[in-house]
């Protein structure tokens, strides 16, 4: 792939049930080989066991985890004059999404409930307290980038 050339993002539709470019994105983080159904299923029902277990709009939660859990800055690797630096850089809103929706599923995934509706939905409420495994992730992410401040002028 050449360097420096604009990437052409995709448009997404919104979802049918929520109508939602957000909820579309996330379910299709959490598509496996293709089996949009079954993605929309767990989601959806997800959803319905957050409402509830808390007794609050589901939607609302999934939101507030989800901006919980994104990343402000990460680290980059950049070489200069043979030795390798990790740099921290600001992370841009789309990929911020992206990977807030990729660590609350690999979170998920690793919950001891039994299904998957119940793993994402635990997890999601998690999020959205400002606790759970996507949240750690996420704090690791930041000390990484914290403890490398110093070579934030390798940034370019």
């Amino acid at each position: 792939m050449g360097r420096k050339q604009y990437i052409h993002r995709r448009e997404v539709h919104p979802d049918p049930k929520f109508n939602d470019v957000v909820v579309t994105k996330f379910i299709n983080s959490l598509l496996r080989q293709g089996e949009r159904s079954t993605a929309e299923r767990v989601f959806y029902g997800a959803v319905d066991i957050i409402k509830e277990r808390t007794g609050e709009d589901g939607m609302k939660l999934f939101k507030k985890g989800l901006e919980n859990v994104k990343p402000l800055l990460e680290v980059k690797s950049r070489r200069v004059g043979g030795a390798t630096y990790q740099v921290p850089i600001e992370v841009k809103p789309a990929r911020r999404q992206s990977l807030a929706s990729r660590w609350i599923i690999d979170s998920a995934n690793g919950r001891p409930e039994h299904s998957m509706q119940e793993r994402l939905a635990a997890e999601i409420i998690e999020a959205s307290n400002a606790r759970g495994g996507a949240m750690k992730k996420r704090e690791d992410v930041h000390k990484m980038a914290d403890a490398n401040k110093a070579f934030a002028h390798y940034r370019w």
